[in-house]
């Protein structure tokens, strides 16, 4: 990895071990701050040791000091903070900060997380060392997918260009409903990885956890939405204009999904703890429909899922059974929501007063660590693609050459783009002076 090395092991090593769970009431403070700049080095490296495929430090770290449920409990939580705090944050007409960037850490926490757990339980033990918060997890993926699903019905995400009239925070609105979006797809990739350990997970268990395939039910209609039917297809974080010849070949996305319900419908541990109801069974048959012989191709191993659900279509449904049945249920948002029902506005009040109204001192030295944080040669390496424009979104070339963060296509997009960009881009070259 050379001169890409963002973090020393004993350096990874001292900032998993300091991982920690934050109140709602504290998220955005000195101390989470600190944590969300170790998180994303944390993120970063993983995506680098993933890249170039010499170990895997990261992962090994976080199931060592036993910190991947640590992780799901802070997941948990900043969702419930942009669902429960943020609004009220937003509808105070006369909060004007001088810059949105402290709110919008805390909005971006919940992608940071979600990215690094897709990076990291690609490896089994890694979804083991999450024990029981693995169903809070997996109870968190499907209210994501749930969204997803709903979203699809009103044409799929929300649009990335706003009213030139917006406000600060009407705009940092509209850059969480589109970050919602990605967080779903990531959700998506982290229910297939724990699909992968159905039968693992059920044989350490006790009780076995019959709610794991219930919530995983929301798979089945997330086909349709990201079907090669689709003019349009995202990957790589945007969206592309599939061309008619490519709209049979198999996206990541859609490969996830029929992954997920290959593990879960022929999972031997599955089959014998779940009853297929008539209703379940009819909806598990319209997926036959799209087992063409291009997708067979391209994953083979959907032939046993073929054959399955022929067998399925000749097999009479069993009456549900009327035995005892022991169930774990999630509880990490309930026992959240029951600490702090009725504190929405204290919250919001607090960090309005104590944290998102930070002075000008401490909005440059924030800016000079995010500045070591994002290292740019860092960032580019883990970029997915080519950098795109700020403004249009089209392939980039040409960086703001005052704070060297913003990417545009041409001039007349840099211009237009200046009154958004503009306090940032002050801030964050005056963090670059201090240095």
């Amino acid at each position: 990895m050379g001169d890409l090395e963002l973090l020393l092991p004993g350096e990874a090593e001292v900032l998993v071990r300091g991982l920690r769970s934050f109140p709602l009431r504290e998220m955005g403070s000195e101390g989470w701050n600190q944590q969300h700049e170790n998180l994303e080095k944390l993120n970063m490296q993983a995506i680098l040791d993933a890249t170039i495929s010499q170990g895997e430090p990261i992962q090994e770290l976080l199931v060592t000091h036993g910190k991947v449920p640590t992780l799901v409990e802070e997941l948990i939580a900043v969702e419930m903070w942009k669902q429960k705090v943020f609004p009220v944050l937003c509808r105070v007409e006369d909060f004007k900060p001088q810059n949105t960037f402290p709110i919008y850490m805390v909005v971006h926490h919940e992608a940071s997380i979600i990215n690094l757990l897709e990076t990291v339980f690609f490896h089994k033990e890694v979804c083991e060392s999450a024990e029981d918060t693995v169903l809070d997890l997996v109870d968190y993926c499907h209210r994501k997918l749930t969204l997803l699903v709903a979203r699809s019905g009103c044409g799929g995400p929300p649009e990335g260009e706003g009213s030139q009239d917006s406000n600060p925070m009407q705009e940092l609105q509209k850059q969480a409903e589109l970050m919602e979006f990605e967080i779903a797809l990531k959700a998506l990739s982290v229910l297939r990885y724990i699909t992968d350990c159905v039968d693992r997970q059920w044989s350490v268990s006790q009780p076995p956890q019959l709610a794991h395939l219930k919530r995983m039910q929301c798979l089945y209609p997330v086909r349709w939405f990201l079907s090669p039917g689709k003019l349009q297809q995202f990957e790589g974080s945007r969206w592309h204009t599939v061309a008619p010849s490519e709209q049979q070949k198999l996206s990541k996305l859609d490969g996830q999904v029929w992954i997920a319900l290959y593990n879960l419908l022929l999972s031997p541990e599955a089959q014998a703890r779940y009853c297929l109801t008539s209703f379940a069974k009819g909806q598990l048959l319209k997926l036959r429909a799209f087992l063409t012989d291009t997708l067979l191709d391209q994953l083979p191993n959907l032939a046993h899922l073929q054959s399955f659900l022929a067998h399925l279509a000749l097999t009479e449904t069993q009456p549900p059974k009327k035995d005892l049945v022991l169930e774990q249920i999630p509880e990490i948002w309930e026992r959240l929501e029951r600490e702090n029902r009725g504190k929405w506005q204290a919250i919001a009040k607090h960090q309005l007063q104590h944290v998102f109204s930070p002075s000008e001192q401490d909005l440059r030295l924030q800016a000079q660590r995010w500045a070591e944080t994002y290292r740019l040669d860092v960032l580019e390496a883990v970029a997915p693609e080519r950098p795109r424009c700020a403004y249009c979104s089209a392939e980039a070339s040409k960086r703001c050459s005052r704070c060297q963060n913003e990417w545009y296509c041409c001039r007349e997009c840099q211009v237009k783009h200046w009154e958004k960009h503009g306090k940032t881009c002050v801030l964050a070259a005056q963090g670059d002076r201090a240095k």
